[in-house]
């Protein structure tokens, strides 16, 4: 099987998050396999082992939109929009720079797409991953119509991303506007934002979550496990309440014990101490050096069934022992009590810390049945194969 894959961006530089997930991703899907051709939305083509690289067709124009974007900062952060409100939250800002985009990349897109389409006369499917929705209209549906293919639209971003989400400070809505009629299908990381998906007509909506590649996020052998919690993520937005009782309060709560954290804008974090950031492979010490590993998950993830995000399974595929804040659904993924624990105070927190640092077996038997999980059904080859499975059913 052959693919075209337009992605938000293949540049590890580029302030988007989900990039590293969609390396994984397409690597998996070289590895069972499938061939790919992927073309970035946003920034420079990068090539690579796992997939052909073909140039941005409108690299400028994106570069100019970015700029544009990151001064308009027309989303509040960290405040979900009533449902009744979210069409009526559509900014003047936003309808120029989507009216914009429609009109002079929307059309460099279309051409260059047809262009490989017709060049590439056996590709079976394309998928649009996570470049914005509003910007491409009417170019799905062209492509498919001409070419008889299906053309899917995966977004890493549910629930967040919805129109019944402000989002996030540094993002862009992509919903408003567009023509979610356009395309075959929708893939999102989300069990129950498939639903919200049909609600906004989508009529197929599936679900293929986050994952891990194990080769990338594997332990390493460190000389002592020096830190006992640590946290790395960045930002608080809605997960400022979980960032007080898992690390600020407890730090205060546990002098003796040596709380520390990698990230930005994270506000008052007690007595936890900052880790400078060097390279990945740095942060991946960290990981192993600490006898606990945090994962506070957003509450916009949190809070719907199965909204996955990466975290749980990068930590889990290096052995961590895991404390997450409660969030739904993350039984479909790892067993509380045995694959990680589950906190929902900051006195649980307190006495889940006292009792994991007095424990070092009990670390240990967490930390290896975590990544067990994750090698029996929660790598990005696991995940490749689900998702041709579903590009299989309309193609």
């Amino acid at each position: 099987m052959k693919i075209l894959v337009v992605v938000s961006s293949l540049d590890l530089k580029q302030p988007y998050s989900a990039t590293p997930a969609w390396w994984q991703l397409l690597k998996g899907l070289y590895e069972i396999g499938v061939e790919v051709i992927a073309t970035p939305y946003q920034g420079a083509p990068v090539e690579s082992l796992w997939w052909r690289s073909l140039p941005n067709p409108a690299r400028w124009q994106g570069d100019v939109f970015k700029w544009l974007r990151d001064r308009a900062r027309f989303l509040r952060p960290g405040k979900l929009a009533p449902e009744s409100s979210a069409d009526s939250s559509d900014s003047l800002s936003d309808r120029t720079i989507r009216l914009a985009a429609q009109s002079f990349i929307a059309p460099l897109w279309q051409r260059r797409l047809e262009h490989i389409l017709t060049q590439e006369r056996d590709v079976a499917a394309l998928l649009i991953l996570n470049a914005p929705l509003n910007h491409l209209k009417g170019v799905p549906r062209y492509l498919s119509e001409k070419f008889d293919i299906p053309v899917l639209y995966f977004d890493g971003d549910v629930p967040a991303s919805l129109p019944t989400m402000q989002g996030f400070a540094s993002g862009f809505r992509i919903y408003q506007g567009a023509d979610l009629s356009e395309y075959t299908a929708f893939v999102s990381n989300s069990s129950g934002g498939a639903d919200m998906l049909r609600q906004l007509g989508v009529k197929n909506a599936h679900t293929v979550w986050y994952g891990a590649d194990p080769a990338v996020f594997s332990p390493i052998s460190v000389p002592a496990q020096d830190i006992d919690l640590l946290f790395y993520g960045h930002g608080r937005e809605y997960r400022a309440e979980w960032i007080d009782n898992m690390i600020t309060l407890p730090s205060r709560r546990l002098p003796q014990a040596r709380f520390a954290v990698r990230g930005t804008n994270l506000g008052d974090l007690g007595k936890a101490h900052p880790l400078p950031y060097l390279s990945f492979s740095k942060l991946r010490e960290y990981i192993c050096r600490s006898k606990i590993n945090l994962c506070i998950t957003r509450g916009a993830h949190a809070s719907v069934h199965a909204s996955s995000s990466s975290r749980p399974f990068e930590l889990a595929a290096m052995g961590a022992c895991i404390v997450a804040n409660p969030y739904a659904g993350i039984e479909e993924w790892f067993e509380p009590g045995k694959e990680l624990i589950v906190v929902r105070s900051p006195e649980e927190a307190v006495e889940t810390y006292k009792d994991l640092l007095a424990h070092d077996a009990k670390r240990a038997a967490i930390g290896k049945a975590a990544r067990e999980r994750v090698l029996k059904q929660h790598t990005f080859r696991h995940r490749a194969r689900e998702l041709t499975d579903i590009l299989r059913q309309y193609i």
